[in-house]
């Protein structure tokens, strides 16, 4: 089991950055490729953005290339998200995701990848 926990949520305005933490515990989570999703209230959970287990190989949701950067620490066992000229339409609560699989230079984008779920966290873009 991986248990995630998610920080960095609030309130900003448009144009602003928040950066977002996931912390890790549980069976080797800095093993795992992992992922950030979101979602609206109303709406389906999104895809955010994706990194592989190395850290090497990321993907992001065309809505946020560009503005939006994940990275990890494995000494931490932490994923960051850091948002940058941030938009109302990225109002949503953000989750982060553990995908269970372990290959080095692979990520994932899909829901049915990722077995393991933090709480979510708050993001909400002010006009």
């Amino acid at each position: 089991q991986v248990q995630l926990v998610e920080s960095g949520g609030g309130l900003v305005q448009a144009g602003g950055s928040l950066r977002l933490f996931c912390a890790a515990s549980g069976r080797t989570p800095g093993s795992y490729a992992m992922g950030w999703f979101r979602q609206a209230p109303g709406k389906e959970r999104d895809f955010v953005a994706a990194i592989s287990r190395s850290g090497g190989s990321t993907y992001y949701a065309d809505s946020v290339k560009g503005r939006f950067t994940i990275s990890r620490d494995n000494a931490k066992n932490t994923v960051y998200l850091q948002m940058s000229s941030l938009k109302p339409e990225d109002t949503a609560v953000y989750y982060c995701a553990a995908s269970g699989f372990t290959g080095g230079s692979y990520y994932y984008i899909e829901i049915y990848d990722y077995p393991y779920w933090g709480q979510g966290t708050q993001v909400t873009v002010s006009s």
